[in-house]
This record gives C-alpha cells, structure tokens and sequence, in this order.
C-alpha cells in the first residue's frame, strides 16, 4: 500500500485514517500502538507472562503472536488446527487446541505434532471413544499426544461434568499408550455478569467444582500438572488464583460487546471496521458497505456502533449492506467513511482475508488475516 498523498485530511482522533482515500471498504483496520497497551494491560492482570494462556482465536494474526512472544508470553491457547499451525510458524514454545480432536482431525493432529517438534501441543478430551482414538493414532505414529480432561462446569456446551465419570476418564487418559495427561481444563462462557461481585462469586462456585476433581485424583494417585481456565470475562477472577493459567482472547482487540458489559476491564478497542455511505434512500436514512459478509451478525443489533454517531439505528441489515437511520444522515454525503467498533470482534476478524495497519493515523501495511483458513499445510 502506498503511504503518500497529497490531500490527506488532519487527524482529529486516535482511529481516523488520514490517507483513508487509499483504503477500500469494507475494510478491518488494525491500529497496533492499542494492540500492544491491550498485551501489556493482560500481563499486568495475570500478575506475569507465566500466568498466560491467551487465546488467538480472536485475532487469527502471525503478528499478533509474534507482539505477543515479544512481550515474553509462551503458552497459547486456539479453536482450529490451522490456528495451532499459525502459533507454531510462530514458534510458540506451547500450544493448547482447545478442542477435542475427532475424525481426520485426529491424524491432523499427530501431523502437527510431528510437523513442528519445537512446539509443545497439548489439546483437549471428554470422551472414552476420543481417547481411545488419540492412543491409537500416536502409538502408531510413535508420539506422545498431551491432553487435558475438559471439564463441564454449568455451561454445557463441551466437557464432563466433574464426578465419578470424570474420575474414570482421566484415569483412563492416564493410563493409555501414547498418551500423556496434561491436566483439566474448564471454560466458563457461561458467567457474564457485568457487576464483578456476582460474576466472582458465579465463577468461585464453577470453579469449586474443578478444584474437589483435582484433590480426588492427587488422591487417587493420578498427577494433575496443570490448570487452564475461563476466558476474558473471569480473566481477573482467575487471574487472583495460584498456579492456574488463564486464556483471555478478545481483550487484545475488544469490542462493544465487552466494552458494554464488563465495565470493569479497562481494555481499549484495538481493530475497527472501516465502512463508507454508498446511498442515500431518504432524507434519514444511509446505506453503508458493511453487510452481513463484512461485520458479524450473529447478535442482535447494535453489531456495530459508529464513532461520532451515537443517534444511528440499524434498519436492515443484508449480505452487502448496513442501512441505518439518523437525524444526521444530511451531513454524510455518498462516499463518506466511517468508523465502527464491533460488536462481536472474534468472527469480524475471521470475514475478513486481510487487516489493513494503521500506525500513526495512516494506513501503512496489509497483514493477512492467515488463521481464517480451516487448513494451512497440516
């Protein structure tokens, strides 16, 4: 991308691009200096690198791990093989798919293993029929596969509810040629509530569960090297216990989402959408570039907001298109750009195949946003 130009309006803002003419829309607009303070501000809750685990699932970007390793953190955590191989080109010392390998995946997974031996990968299990598959497939590759037991603590979606069964399951991890039990894991998506007491107390009583099935199996006679827990909404709560590692993702961009509902997480809004008015059907009403394909839509709206027009209200909503009504719409002509934080940062950035780099208020560098893709090489 070239960096001059010669009618580059002045920069009134922290996001505005001041060579925005040479940018196409939609576009995802990266803004580094914030990518970094939002790195450094996950350290400084963590209490240290060693504390972190922080999920790339989010950002999809080599760069971003690489400010990441930068800044000293080791342990990565991701949702796809092709996240894992990203982490690995990166040479992340130690990568979690947290994820329970099944069909060809399985055998994805011991290629990664083996493609990449300066990477420790370890991923997740909550099923006898997966475990069984896992040994077999790294006993006859001749490797050890780490895994940990994904616990079920109230939200239902994936893992086992800690008891007796979960007993067994790791103990039958434990036992199983090839394999190697790394420890549990357990994610709490399910507590969200904005007043941080209630949220803490909510994760203290999921995570109870996680802390009596690690004393029955030290008792049991069974190790339990490691803990991984939560996400960004319990990354202080968890943050505050020994020997746990926590897996913050969106804070390293946030969203309005978060913004919105976790006022007590002082992150800042790292990656904005770059939109602009391409009709004017009525006298209130703007159409913007910015459909379905190019902001996350899964939420009800808002699913963006825009800076500086508080008062717009989405009226539809398509593939291609974003129709907002304002009171305003007579001061943006056809072509004006605009800026949006949102909603939902993690699936924004996986619509778009490129983030365009803005340091200093200028659109300087492409990078590809490579973790979108389901396969790499493995």
């Amino acid at each position: 991308m070239t960096t001059t130009t010669t009618q580059s309006k002045p920069r009134t803002d922290w996001y505005t691009v001041t060579n925005v003419d040479q940018v196409p829309s939609p576009a995802l607009l990266v803004y580094p200096d914030r990518v970094e303070e939002n790195i450094r501000k996950m350290i400084e809750i963590a209490g240290g690198v060693d504390r972190l685990r922080p999920h790339m699932k989010t950002n999809k970007l080599p760069e971003v791990v690489r400010m990441q390793i930068d800044e000293g953190i080791t342990r990565f955590k991701c949702a796809t093989i092709a996240e894992a191989e990203v982490a690995a080109t990166c040479a992340a010392p130690d990568v979690l798919l947290a994820y329970q390998p099944v069909g060809p995946n399985v055998q994805r997974f011991v290629q990664l293993v083996k493609k990449f031996p300066g990477t420790r990968f370890s991923a997740l299990v909550d099923d006898e029929g997966a475990i069984l598959a896992l040994s077999r497939a790294a006993s006859a590759a001749g490797v050890t596969l780490e895994l940990f037991l994904d616990l079920d603590c109230g939200m239902h979606r994936t893992g086992v509810a800690p008891g007796p069964k979960a007993v067994e399951l790791y103990r039958r991890l434990s036992n199983s040629p090839g394999l190697h039990a790394a420890g549990l894991h357990v994610y709490d998506g399910h507590i969200r509530e904005s007043d941080i007491t209630a949220r803490r107390a909510s994760c203290d009583a999921a995570f109870a569960q996680l802390t009596g099935l690690r004393d029955q199996l030290i008792a049991a006679g069974l190790s339990v090297p490691d803990i991984v827990a939560g996400g960004t909404p319990t990354f202080p709560i968890h943050a505050a216990r020994a020997g746990v590692q926590c897996s913050p993702g969106t804070s390293v961009f946030w969203d309005l989402g978060y913004e919105t509902l976790l006022p007590d997480l002082d992150f800042h809004p790292a990656v904005l959408v770059l939109t602009r008015v391409i009709s004017k059907p009525s006298s209130k009403i703007l159409c913007l570039d910015l459909g379905h394909k190019a902001i996350a839509s899964e939420s009800p709206h808002p699913r963006v907001e825009l800076m500086g027009l508080a008062d717009a209200r989405a009226i539809g909503h398509s593939e291609e298109h974003l129709t907002i009504e304002t009171d305003r719409a007579d001061e943006f002509p056809v072509g004006t750009p605009l800026y949006g934080i949102p909603w939902h940062i993690c699936p924004t950035v996986a619509l778009h195949q490129e983030a365009v780099v803005v340091r200093d208020g200028r659109a300087m560098e492409r990078w590809q946003v490579v973790a979108r893709a389901r396969t790499i090489t493995v």
